[in-house]
């Protein structure tokens, strides 16, 4: 199981980064016309997406202790969102021992 999650997390991360790579080299974020930025789909999709950071933030909260660590979680979550996300899911899947279980990688289980 580890290895099929080590696996996705990976092709997540690597996807994210090259598609954001590609579209930072053939447009500043900033020129995005105003027709596409108060399209209703796209401002349902950006909701979309930042309720599913919040989502995966609270488990991140849960599973983090200190303060300082959620805090940069947080705001790596935010301004990142899947990269960050996807980051963060194989720093505990590496840090978990061979022989573990799911319930391990959810549970508050001390992986740092």
């Amino acid at each position: 199981m580890k290895a099929l999650l080590i696996t996705l997390f990976a092709a997540i991360l690597l996807t994210m980064l090259t598609v954001t790579g590609q579209a930072s080299l053939s447009e500043s974020l900033f020129k995005i016309p105003p027709q596409v930025t108060g399209d209703p789909w796209f401002i349902a999709t950006l909701f979309d997406a930042y309720c599913g950071f919040v989502t995966f933030y609270v488990w991140v909260f849960y599973k983090e202790k200190s303060i300082l660590v959620r805090s940069i979680w947080f705001v790596l979550i935010m301004a990142l969102g899947n990269i960050a996300m996807a980051s963060y899911v194989l720093i505990k899947l590496f840090k978990l021992p061979q022989n573990s279980t799911l319930r391990d990688l959810v549970a508050n289980q001390p992986t740092n």
